[in-house]
C-alpha cells in the first residue's frame, strides 16, 4: 500500500506543479499588470476562492463540472473516448485546482515586489515588454516563484477532499498518500499508516526548508514588509 500510494502522490504533485507553475505565473502576471483595480479586485477574488472553499466543495464543483454526465466531462467522453472522473488526471485536476492559489498569490507579490524603477530603465532603453518580461522581471522575482511553486507541489501532495470526490479512492490509480493513510486508519492497519505518516512528514519538512531557502533569496525590497535599504 505504501510504495503504489507514494508513486502516485509524486506523479501527481509533479504533473500538476508543472501545470501550475505556467498557469499561476501567467495569471499573476495579467492581474498584476491590469489598471482597472475593481477588475483586479473581482478577478484576484475568484482565482483565490479555491484557497478558502472546504476540499470537499472544489471537489463537488469540480465533478458538477467533469463528470460523465456532465457538459464537459460527456464532451470528453464522446470526443476522445476518455473519462476525466475517477482517473488519474482528476487527481492531477483535483491537485491544479487546490493549489494553484498558493503559487498565483505567491507569483503576484513576488512580481509587484520588482523595483519598477529596472523596468522603466528597460523601457527608456526601447526592450519589448516580453524581453522585459523574461530578462528582468522574472530573474528578479525568481525566488518567491520558486518558493510559491515548491509550496504547491506541498499541497498538491497533501490534497484530500477534492480528490475524493473526483477522483475516488483507487488502489495504484489514484489512492494518494493522504487517501491511503485514510484507507488505512479504516481498516485498522496502523503499522502502515504509520509508514505513510512518517513519509508525509519527511516530505513536508523537506518542502518548507526549500522554501525557506528561496524565500531567503529575496532581497529585504521584496520580502513582505521589508523596507527599501539605502
Amino acid at each position: 500500500m505504501l510504495w503504489p500510494a507514494i508513486l502516485v502522490s509524486l506523479r501527481t504533485a509533479a504533473a500538476s506543479m508543472l501545470v501550475t507553475a505556467v498557469v499561476g505565473l501567467a495569471a499573476a502576471q495579467i492581474v498584476a499588470t491590469l489598471k482597472w483595480p475593481r477588475l483586479k479586485i473581482v478577478v484576484d477574488g475568484v482565482l483565490t476562492l479555491p484557497l478558502v472553499l472546504p476540499p470537499t466543495v472544489v471537489g463537488f464543483f469540480l465533478l458538477f463540472i467533469f463528470g460523465v454526465n456532465r457538459p464537459v466531462g460527456r464532451f470528453f467522453l464522446d470526443v476522445f473516448s476518455y473519462k476525466i472522473a475517477f482517473s488519474w488526471s482528476a487527481t492531477v485536476l483535483a491537485s491544479f485546482v487546490v493549489s494553484f492559489p498558493l503559487m498565483y498569490r505567491s507569483a503576484r507579490g513576488a512580481l509587484e515586489q520588482v523595483p519598477r524603477d529596472l523596468v522603466h530603465a528597460a523601457q527608456t532603453l526601447g526592450l519589448s515588454n516580453w524581453r522585459i518580461f523574461f530578462r528582468i522581471v522574472l530573474p528578479v522575482a525568481m525566488p518567491g516563484i520558486a518558493a510559491g511553486t515548491i509550496l504547491a507541489f506541498a499541497r498538491g501532495m497533501g490534497e484530500f477532499g477534492a480528490t475524493a470526490m473526483i477522483a475516488g479512492n483507487i488502489a495504484g490509480k489514484t489512492r494518494t498518500l493522504p487517501l491511503a493513510v485514510y484507507s488505512a486508519v479504516a481498516a485498522g492497519d496502523m503499522e502502515s499508516a504509520y509508514e505513510m505518516v512518517a513519509v508525509v512528514g519527511v516530505i513536508s519538512v523537506l518542502v518548507l526548508a526549500g522554501m525557506n531557502y528561496f524565500l531567503s533569496r529575496q532581497t529585504p525590497r521584496q520580502r513582505p514588509g521589508g523596507a527599501d535599504g539605502d
